[in-house]
């Protein structure tokens, strides 16, 4: 029959080899069949729940499974050239490679969820690192990849590596460089996640979502991202609100611009007048105390009334803010300053500088206690016969004379 029919051997010599080729793809896909949805599945319950990572890791293991039983059944399909078992071979023994590599990079992002679920995760990050061994091991894993498929030894490409080792450096500075600055971000504890920071240089103002390798991620409060390279929050400055947070408190550093004509003593109706504020009852009494004994001892009767000390209204003015900021609910005062201060004047008028903390750090509620002080104030100020400098404008204008406008505009 065979010579009857002329190509009629090739063709059985054909069928053969895609009969087996076919049965050998069918063992293969039904090995990861039985492996990724009945083996998994089964073991999936004594898993971590939580977390798909463990899966994946164990999916990419099961893969080298089916490889094998190519790799080994390649040799046994009839009529097949040796070129292509030995092409075959070797691109299967490179894809197994791949496989456990794949593996490992899965098994360590499981460790770093793992990790990151401890509560010291924040503080000293391990990503960076795990980073680090994730490219060891696919730099290994494409070395072994090449050797298996040129069927070469590994020790003589990484022989070749010795005379690329200036190119390796300069592909992998920013790697190493990376990789300096998170270890010296992570020994220091200069940052973590969850961390408020500011880098004005890049645009930064927000809270510290992901902290790589290569890349700090800080999310702004326009809920937009900043992506900052890892080496320069070393070579850069930058500044980390977490002591503010910690401490339980924040500053509260705002100045009145008050007009320097409206300073002026009180006279003794005033001062009366100033005790029907509860808040200078103290500072009243131990104030006239404090001025009359003086003037009795430093002043003679005949002398001039202008040498005499009085009560400013600044001062007092002073005196009662300090007691509202003591008597305040959300204002800190056990441990933390409390001051309020003059600067030194300038063409602005004269700053009164309130100097003190909040008892809480939410940004909203410190803002709300921040412009509750500060209405109070400026309401109050006329009080004291004080007023606040204010540039004029053109409603300051009106109602004013021919002169006393050109007075005022110049």
């Amino acid at each position: 029959m065979d010579q009857l029919i002329p190509g009629y051997a090739d063709l059985d010599m054909w069928l053969r080899s895609l009969i087996a080729l076919a049965v050998l793809a069918l063992v293969a896909l039904a090995a990861n069949w039985l492996l990724k949805h009945v083996l998994l599945r089964a073991a999936a319950p004594y898993l971590d729940t939580r977390s798909q990572t463990a899966d994946r890791a164990a999916a990419w293991l099961a893969t080298i499974v089916p490889l094998l039983i190519v790799s080994r059944g390649i040799r046994s399909v009839p009529h097949l050239r040796e070129e292509v078992m030995t092409v075959t071979s070797n691109v299967v023994g490179a894809l197994m490679v791949l496989s456990v590599a794949m593996a490992i990079r899965w098994g360590l992002n499981y460790v770093n969820e793992l990790y990151e679920r401890q509560p010291r995760a924040r503080s000293v990050p391990i990503k960076g690192y795990l980073q680090v061994v994730k490219i060891v091991v696919f730099c290994a894993a494409a070395i072994l990849m090449i050797a298996i498929l040129i069927e070469q030894s590994p020790l003589l490409l990484l022989s070749g590596l010795g005379a690329m080792a200036a190119v390796l450096l300069l592909v992998f500075k920013d790697t190493i460089l990376s990789l300096v600055a998170s270890i010296q971000l992570t020994s220091n504890d200069m940052l973590r996640v969850g961390d408020w920071i500011e880098m004005p240089s890049m645009g930064a103002d927000g809270d510290v979502v992901d902290v790589a390798l290569h890349t700090i991620k800080v999310q702004n409060f326009d809920k937009t991202i900043t992506t900052i390279p890892t080496h320069l929050l070393i070579s850069d400055a930058f500044r980390n609100w977490r002591g503010m947070s910690e401490s339980g408190g924040r500053r509260i550093k705002r100045a009145l611009m008050l007009d320097q004509n409206s300073v002026r003593f009180l006279g003794d109706d005033e001062v009366t007048g100033m005790k029907r504020f509860r808040l200078l009852d103290d500072y009243i009494a131990r104030k006239q105390d404090e001025i009359a004994t003086w003037n009795a001892h430093e002043l003679s009767s005949d002398c001039d009334a202008i040498n005499a000390r009085r009560i400013t209204n600044i001062g007092t003015f002073r005196a009662y803010v300090v007691a509202y900021l003591k008597s305040h609910s959300r204002i800190a005062s056990d441990g933390f300053t409390l001051l309020v201060r003059q600067l030194p004047p300038g063409p602005q008028g004269l700053p009164l500088e309130v100097y003190c903390f909040t008892k809480t750090v939410n940004w909203s509620e410190y803002e709300a206690i921040q412009a509750d002080i500060f209405d109070h104030l400026l309401a109050i100020l006329p009080e004291f016969g004080l007023r606040i400098f204010q540039e004029p404008s053109g409603l300051d204008l009106v109602g004013m004379d021919g002169p006393a406008r050109n007075r005022s505009a110049a």
